[in-house]
């Protein structure tokens, strides 16, 4: 066998993002080039590392294999790094964070702010997922950190509190719902509703929560903020579900008015997870700790029970 590092990044781009031509792009190689390393590298080994099929691959056992192996190697790769960086003046290390829509839109932008003009060699990796896919993913070493939600259970990872916030239903001031204090989201969905692209996790969980409740969500336009929800909901295009923090920041410019939801989903317990501090790149780590004590959150860590649990939610959180 005969694997580089290029090789190893390639499969694990790969098998994380289910598909050769995203995982061609994610690790920077055209489609041909990285069609033509997998299978230069499943004719070394002598064994299929991919499952293929018409809605993308999956790993095979040998491929499973590998991709903690190759997992393990590039982690190590990227510390050796991190390790040289002082003596060459290189980048201080990459971190990969997963977060949750509420914490991306409303808390992450300034937090990050702050430690990146303070860390200026770092680079942060930023996806959004939803909260019981990102426990699995940084269970699985696919992320380094990520931020939930505090109603999913983080199973074996170590968690920190990080932010408190809740959603709401914002309607325009004349509304019929503008002068209820609070409201069911049930009670809502008869009503048009302004929201996030499809992509987004907030997106997919209220769509969810709707289908549950057999009702469906009318979207009449789909933006990729929550102030553009805002201005939107203004405009009396439809209702929209915003974070209370977000709410309120737009309700004194804006002629729109906050209503509490009433759903327990609606307030929004923040907690930052790692699978444990000493495993983190030092870049990683002193993330964390600037999380944590941005906003005075420096509490004490805990771990949750069983990170299947996490996984095996029937409702995801966003």
């Amino acid at each position: 066998m005969h694997f580089d590092l290029v090789d190893l990044n390639l499969f694990r781009h790969v098998v994380e993002a289910g598909s050769i031509t995203r995982g061609a792009g994610r690790a920077n190689l055209a489609l041909a080039a990285a069609s033509t390393r997998i299978r230069a590298m499943e004719q070394s080994l002598g064994a299929d590392l991919l499952v293929r099929a018409r809605l993308g691959v999956t790993p095979t056992a040998a491929g499973r294999v590998l991709l903690q192996h190759a997992r393990a190697v590039l982690a190590q790769t990227q510390r050796l790094q991190e390790d040289l960086s002082a003596f060459t003046g290189g980048l201080a290390g990459q971190i990969r964070l997963l977060s949750n829509t509420n914490a991306l839109t409303e808390f992450l932008p300034e937090a990050l702010g702050a430690f990146l003009a303070a860390h200026p060699q770092v680079i942060i990796d930023l996806e959004e997922r939803l909260s019981d896919e990102i426990v699995g993913l940084v269970a699985e070493g696919v992320g380094d950190i990520g931020i939930v939600a505090g109603t999913v259970d983080t199973g074996g990872l170590l968690a920190f509190p990080f932010r408190s916030d809740r959603f709401v239903l914002v309607a325009p001031v004349g509304h019929p719902l503008a002068a209820r204090e609070e409201i069911a989201f049930a009670d809502a969905l008869g009503h048009d509703f302004v929201g996030l692209d499809r992509a987004s996790a907030l997106q997919r969980f209220l769509a969810d929560k709707a289908s549950r409740i057999g009702r469906p969500l009318r979207l009449r336009v789909q933006l990729r903020s929550f102030d553009a929800v805002c201005r939107m909901v203004e405009g009396n295009v439809g209702l929209g579900i915003v974070p209370e923090s977000t709410a309120q920041r737009a309700e004194k410019t804006m002629a729109i008015r906050p209503v509490r939801l009433s759903d327990s989903w609606a307030l929004r317990e923040l907690t930052i997870c790692v699978r444990n501090l000493e495993g983190l790149s030092t870049p990683a780590r002193q993330l964390v700790e600037h999380l944590r004590g941005s906003e005075g959150t420096a509490a004490e860590p805990y771990r949750g029970s069983s990170t299947q649990t996490s996984r095996s939610r029937i409702t995801s959180e966003p």
